[in-house]
């Protein structure tokens, strides 16, 4: 029972973390592209995708798809660490979201009827 509780408190935080970071970005698009051009990074898909990742994490109509929406959350995560490092900024809201996803992730299974083959071999 625990572990429901934590799947679905650590899902709707990781999930409201990208619907704000997705809301952010279209409300200052100007001013996302900038920071991104200067850090070299591309700006024309970062807001859809936020919004559709936490939509199949949270939606799960495909488990393939929601896990896929996993990893890239993760690579997000990591290169955001890396890019707030880099720019002399803090990295503790990205490392909090790994947090939150990697909660989510490993507890998604003792909460959800349609299993992730990635974790078959944990207790649910």
């Amino acid at each position: 029972m625990t572990k429901k509780y934590a799947y679905w408190v650590s899902t709707t935080l990781l999930a409201l973390f990208y619907l704000a970071g997705a809301t952010y970005y279209f409300s200052d698009l100007d001013g996302v592209r900038k920071a991104f051009s200067a850090l070299g990074y591309p700006t024309y898909l970062v807001p859809f995708v936020k919004l559709l990742g936490a939509m199949a994490v949270v939606s799960r109509f495909s488990v393939a798809l929601s896990d896929l929406a996993y990893a890239g959350m993760l690579y997000h995560l990591l290169l955001a660490v890396s890019a707030h490092l880099n720019a002399s900024g803090s990295p503790v809201p990205a490392l909090v979201g790994l947090v939150l996803l990697f909660v989510s992730f490993s507890t998604q299974n003792s909460a959800r009827a349609k299993k992730s083959p990635y974790l078959a071999g944990l207790p649910a």
